[in-house]
This record gives C-alpha cells, structure tokens and sequence, in this order.
C-alpha cells in the first residue's frame, strides 16, 4: 500500500527515512546493521527447538565432534581401506558397477534458513522502519536466538521474479554477512513483474532443503490480487507452508505497519497497491470510510492468523511502531508452553 500526497506538496530535503517509502521506492536501508538485534538484551533468552524427529537434534547440540547420522547426503566411490563396506550403496553400485558409499549427515548441529519477502509491498513503512528492514531484524533476533557452536544459518531472498540463495554457513560472523547482504539487496520497484510467489518460494525452500530445521518466513502475508476476507477461504500460500511444518519446526514472521491497519485522518487520499494497478482515492476524513477499512484490515489480518494456525506454524506479528526484541522475546517466553500443540502434524499426516 503506498499513500500519494498531493500534487504541491515538496518534501523537505533531509533525508526521511522509513517515511520516504510512502512517497516512492527507499533507496537505502533503515536499520543500521549494528542495531539489528541488540545481543545484551538476548543473551538470557534462546529459542526452544521442540521439533524432533527420526533423531532431530540428537543430543542437544553436542557440537562438531564427528559421528553417525540419520540424515543421507551425496553417494561416492568406495575407498578400501578407509570406508566401511556396510555402507555401500547396492542400488547405486548396480546402477554404475563401481562400488559406492552413502555418507550421512551428523544432525546433532541445528541448520536454521530464512526466507525473507522483498516485493514491492514490504518496502513501506511509516514509523521510522520499513517493513522489509523490520523483517531483517526479525531473521537477525531469531539468528542470535538460535545460534550456538555448529549451527549454520542460511537464507532466501523472494524477489517478484527469482529467489535468491545465500548458503548456509556457521558462526557470528557468517550470520552478520548474511544480514549485511540482505540489508544491500536492491530495493524492488512497484509494480515490477515476476511470477515468482511466496507460494513458489517456501515450495522451492522445502523441496531443496531436504534436512530437517528450522525454517523463518519473513513476510506480510499478502498476496496481489487476493482481496478474499472470509477465513474460511484458504490462501493458496497455506498448502505451501503446511507442507514445509510437516518436516520443519515453522516460524512464521508477519510484518504490518501501523498505517495497514490504523488509516489516518488526512482527508483525502489516493491509495495504491504497489503490486496491482488499484487505485482509489478515499476521504479518510469520513469516520465511516475509516471504519470500514480498519474492519477489512482486521478481517484480513484475522484470515493470516487462522490460516497459519491451520498449518500448524508458530506465528509472531511484528509491527513498525512496536519493540520487535520485547515482541520476538514475548514469543519465545511463551513458546514453550504451546509449542507442543503447534508443532503437531496436520490432520491426516503422521511424523
């Protein structure tokens, strides 16, 4: 959602800010990288991982000692001598008719990737952050939280016409890399074209990360052209995600800006969608008009929460004009207590 001012108005030549993003595109980020998460305020918390299965997570994060694991990875040529023959691979071995190994991950190492939403509606904001960078500092809190020795962190970044990768990689220093490359994406013009989905991208993040974690997914939740208010009515992205928790402890982030569900009285206003060709001009100075379309917001907010609900996802709800560290560590405090029930296989699906 963008808001037009009036054709006279001039802004003023200091830089505004997240406040910019309602006039056109951000050209810069507003978050510096060192206030991403403040780690003094995080070191007490750590986030509960309640999703085992198949041995998820033996041992607790042991560390990088080497060892069995139950997760199999690539298939090589057998070396006599240094493998052990009951590993051999027969199906590959028959196939080639060179004997071959499995190897196996050690999964005592927690491998968390964030899939972070840059389309043109996550680059607006009026509280002095735009809903993209608030998502960054989201995936920073979480990546601090979830972080100890061995663990890996990667992500994904969902463009309207690619997902960009950013390997998985462990320690402090790798984490803060892969915030500062987010935090330099390019910016998304509105109206830019593409068929990629959020649909398409959490799809392509279950199908290619095939070990078991956890999985972020940064988002507004609104997909273009999807005006459907009745919670009954599933978003096409909740398929998507309910796959993604079979295997996955979920997070789902929903980032919302004050004025997405607040509407200002500013008398009259043009409203559009950065992503459609939607247009209105709405007299916000009308107590009625202003009702109406803080009730289709709620309603459309209340749709996110039950769909992700169904999935079987946790939920958090960031706001622009709120503390996302208190928020996020509010979460985590209460995580453990509903962790159980949220993080149960859907109907139907067996662990």
């Amino acid at each position: 959602m963008s808001y037009l001012p009036p054709t006279n108005f001039t802004p003023p030549a200091a830089a505004l800010g997240a406040v910019s993003s309602v006039l056109g595109t951000p050209t810069s980020s507003t978050i510096p990288l060192n206030k991403l998460a403040p780690e003094a305020a995080l070191r007490r918390l750590e986030l509960t991982i309640v999703r085992r299965l198949e041995g998820f997570l033996h041992g607790d994060h042991l560390g990088l000692l080497p060892g069995p694991g139950s997760d199999a990875n690539d298939a090589r040529v057998y070396r006599p001598g240094e493998d052990d023959v009951r590993k051999i691979d027969w199906a590959v071995t028959a196939r080639t008719t060179i004997p071959h190994v499995r190897d196996t991950i050690s999964d005592r190492e927690l491998e968390v990737w964030g899939l972070l939403d840059v389309t043109p509606s996550m680059n607006w904001g009026t509280e002095g952050v735009t809903k993209r960078d608030l998502g960054i500092a989201a995936i920073a809190t979480i990546g601090f939280l979830s972080q100890k020795m061995g663990d890996r962190f990667g992500g994904y970044v969902m463009r309207p016409d690619r997902l960009r990768r950013l390997p998985a990689r462990s320690g402090r220093s790798a984490l803060y890399g892969l915030l500062r490359t987010m935090l330099n994406e390019p910016f998304v013009p509105d109206h830019a074209r593409g068929s990629m989905t959020l649909t398409d991208a959490v799809e392509q993040l279950s199908r290619t990360q095939r070990r078991r974690g956890l999985r972020v997914v940064v988002s507004d939740f609104l997909s273009p052209g999807d005006h459907e208010l009745d919670p009954n009515v599933k978003p096409e992205w909740e398929r998507a995600m309910r796959r993604l928790a079979v295997r996955n402890q979920v997070l789902a982030i929903e980032v919302v800006d004050r004025r997405e569900v607040e509407f200002p009285d500013v008398g009259d206003m043009l409203i559009r969608d950065p992503e459609t060709d939607f247009e209105r001009y709405v007299n916000t100075a009308d107590p009625a008009a202003r009702a109406r379309m803080d009730a289709a917001s709620a309603a459309q907010r209340e749709r996110i929460r039950i769909s992700l609900r169904r999935a079987g996802v946790g939920h958090i709800q960031l706001r622009t004009d709120r503390d996302w560290v208190q928020d996020i560590a509010r979460f985590v405090l209460a995580y453990r207590r509903v962790a159980s029930m949220l993080h149960a296989p859907p109907q139907g699906v067996t662990k």
